[in-house]
């Protein structure tokens, strides 16, 4: 089963001034949208061209789900959201959706509809937490507080939706106590899944331009430290939390900073290397809670 990407040209609270204006610091959507797409297509042309993209790149592939991406998939009004959702499931080789947005963007409503086509269908809600760590998350414009990611979590998970969340080590205000401390914190909530990512330094981004102002304020994490960093995170997550991936790449063009000796498909084997040679493995240090 293979994820095709579509993008259905939804935007998000913190661009188009309901909390804020320009975003997310770190975010260029441009970074994690396929160049194949174009939104001018409609969903069952998108879907069509990434199906070319992905049957050349993975043959054999019997299953693929629909991939709503970039920005905010969850926020707008909801005929449309509808509409969007069920053009995707009508494509006869598509089997599911997987849906990213953010937590203050998931309105009852839309949890109760995505539940009733989870019942015939694979569901996945992807949700942007990115830190667990409050005044991170204001440093980087987020525009909501953990809290609002527990409860988005707990209310999906409550109606039988499976929750992916993702995650970026590195922001600039985290240490590595809080990030660790992120895995425990992680681990008490009804998550099927994780998506790790290292921060990256996107071209376009304000975060990317106060690293080239002052590199000191966006400290970088070379491929060594994030290895390390990663056996640890993942020596305290629960066994029971499936990882998505562990790292992401950003077009070359695009990226800026940090530039490593290791592509992204080595991550994984040096992490078990790196687990292997410390005897550990995913939830050796994780804590069940009591009760």
């Amino acid at each position: 089963m293979q994820k095709v990407s579509v993008a259905a040209g939804f935007t998000c609270p913190n661009r188009d001034g309901a909390l804020g204006a320009g975003g997310c610091t770190f975010c260029n959507n441009a970074g994690f949208t396929p160049g194949y797409l174009d939104r001018r297509d409609g969903i069952h042309a998108q879907i069509d061209t990434g199906l070319g993209f992905l049957d050349r790149r993975y043959p054999g592939t019997r299953h693929f789900i629909a991939y709503f991406q970039s920005y905010s998939n969850t926020y707008g009004e909801f005929a449309r959201l509808r509409a969007c959702y069920e053009e995707a499931l009508s494509h006869p080789r598509i089997s599911g959706l997987a849906i990213g947005t953010r937590p203050d963007c998931l309105p009852d409503t839309v949890l109760d509809y995505l539940a009733e086509l989870a019942a015939s269908h694979i569901i996945e809600l992807e949700i942007g937490i990115e830190s667990c760590d409050d005044a991170v998350l204001q440093r980087v414009n987020r525009g909501h507080d953990f809290a609002c990611s527990v409860d988005a979590i707990e209310r999906a998970a409550a109606r039988g939706l499976a929750v992916t969340a993702h995650l970026i080590l590195g922001l600039p205000g985290e240490t590595r106590e809080s990030m660790l401390d992120g895995a425990a914190r992680l681990s008490a909530l009804p998550l099927k899944a994780l998506k790790l990512h290292q921060l990256q330094l996107v071209r376009g981004t304000a975060m990317a331009r106060d690293w080239q102002r002052d590199p000191a304020s966006v400290p970088l994490l070379d491929e060594e430290s994030y290895i390390g960093l990663l056996a640890d995170f993942v020596e305290r997550l629960s066994p029971d939390i499936l990882l998505q991936r562990l790292g992401s790449e950003v077009p070359p063009t695009l990226k800026l900073a940090p530039q490593w000796n290791m592509r992204l498909s080595e991550l994984a084997p040096r992490l078990s290397a790196e687990l292997a040679r410390r005897g550990s493995w995913q939830g050796a240090r994780f804590a069940t809670p009591a009760g």
